[in-house]
């Protein structure tokens, strides 16, 4: 029996349109900018000012506190300039501008095709090069890889979880790493094996993805007869089921176990990473390469080239969009992301992150919103609600501003995926006043944690 997580969800249209196409490499634009506030935490310093010439995989930004990341130059050549310019967002964030040469890369790394399967014996210098790399998570938070896998002290994990389920409507670049680069995914799950210390490695997958399935148990089933460092890692079969990739319903549906509201994975012994960050894993200690590029679905029914792209960090936009053909007229909105938990692009001026899994471009026919009506209680929300919370409930306390019923009813528990929108028959925008209402109510939480201390 496929498994799947047991509160919630709501099944929209895969719309994978660009599943069939395979990764091609984007030439290097002219100029990258990138930025210093591309992962969970605080941002990194820049090191290098006007005029440096840098080398492609060179660090320009330091780490500016423990949750935090290294960032390197994706590219050759002459820092134009070190300043805010913004980003996929609108908001203003502090850039490196490189104008690009032909790649010259930093001494040790190993650029070469050759597929590296042996698993160094120090967990320490694997943890090292992760960090050293600036690695993080390409799931969607952008969590410091090397932090999630440096638990505290008294908690210890017992699973390693990849997510795979690329659940998503339209996103393909996850499906298209695990068919074309299985193996290197298995290599930097036993890489996280290794640091964990867990004896356990589980690759989720939705069943809407036959062929990564396929490709996947074919590359842990070939690692693992040639070596014991391979040893206890499957590949699952998950229900095709939305929001599937959130940790919490990962790990139920893996493992069946529940994290209790506002806990963490670790709480019940589990480490999620997703497929894509594993692959970065793989890069970062086998090949010392760096994080400076990542796989990028560019689709939309409305756009005329499909594409899978594996970008350079910091390319605008504009440039991935132009040597596809340009924005076609009939696109009215771009996202960054997917349409459940995406976010609009302010401008295709701002540059990729780390973290930028794809260019969706919608027409005004799919995003212009039906006429709110009322509410006729018919608990639809409630019945997709992944949490198991009370969306109706929590509209209605947010629009009367009633902070505390909030709290008390988990708004901070939300994980913004929408389903109570999808489901909603009476096209009551819950998602925005929830986002809004969990945002006020955390800023409570903290400012009431910090005057405890």
């Amino acid at each position: 029996m496929k498994k799947t997580f047991s509160i919630g969800g709501v099944h929209p249209d895969d719309r994978k349109i660009s599943a069939g196409c395979a990764i091609e490499v984007l030439p290097t634009p002219k100029t990258v900018y990138i930025s210093m506030a591309q992962h969970l935490g605080g941002p990194a310093k820049a090191v290098v000012a006007a005029g440096d010439k840098v080398k492609t995989g060179q660090v320009i930004g330091e780490p500016t506190g423990f949750i935090s990341a290294f960032v390197h130059s994706p590219v050759t050549g002459t820092v134009k300039s070190v300043g805010l310019r913004k980003d996929l967002a609108g908001i203003p964030v502090v850039h490196v501008e490189i104008e690009t040469e032909p790649d010259e890369w930093m001494e040790g790394i190993d650029t070469s095709d050759t597929l590296v399967t042996e698993i160094p014996s120090d967990p320490k210098f694997i943890l090292d090069r992760i960090k050293a790399n600036g690695v993080v998570g390409l799931g969607g938070a952008t969590f410091p890889t090397a932090v999630k896998l440096c638990p505290p002290p008294d908690k210890k994990a017992d699973i390693l979880i990849l997510n795979g389920a690329e659940c998503e409507p339209y996103l393909t670049s996850d499906y298209r790493i695990m068919i074309e680069k299985s193996s290197q995914i298995v290599i930097g799950a036993a890489l996280m094996k290794k640091v964990l210390g867990v004896g356990r490695v589980v690759i989720g997958i939705e069943d809407n993805k036959p062929e990564a399935i396929t490709s996947m148990k074919a590359a842990v089933a070939g690692l693992a007869a040639g070596s014991p460092d391979y040893s206890g890692i499957e590949v699952v079969t998950l229900k095709k089921k939305y929001p599937q990739g959130g940790e919490k319903q990962l790990i139920d549906a893996i493992t069946g176990r529940q994290v209790k509201s506002m806990g963490l994975p670790i709480d019940v012994g589990a480490v999620v990473q997703n497929v894509a960050t594993s692959l970065a894993v793989y890069d970062a200690v086998q090949k010392n390469k760096p994080l400076i590029d990542n796989t990028i679905t560019v689709t939309g029914e409305c756009f005329p080239k499909q594409s899978n792209l594996l970008v350079r960090v910091g390319t605008p936009l504009s440039s991935i969009v132009d040597w596809l053909g340009g924005v076609p007229e009939s696109a009215a909105k771009a996202i960054s992301g997917g349409p459940m938990m995406g976010k609009a692009i302010a401008n295709l001026d701002a540059a990729t992150l780390k973290g930028t899994s794809s260019i969706l471009f919608l027409t005004e026919e799919q995003t212009r919103r039906k006429p709110e009506t009322n509410c006729i209680r018919c608990g639809k929300c409630a019945e997709a609600c992944p949490m198991g919370l009370e969306p109706f409930l929590l509209n209605k306390l947010a629009r009367n501003g009633m902070m505390e019923e909030l709290e008390q009813n988990a708004v901070q528990d939300c994980i913004e995926c929408g389903c109570c929108l999808y489901s909603c028959p009476a096209y009551i925008p819950l998602l925005d006043t929830i986002r809004m209402a969990k945002g006020e109510v955390i800023k409570i939480i903290r400012s009431r944690s910090a005057q405890k201390k």
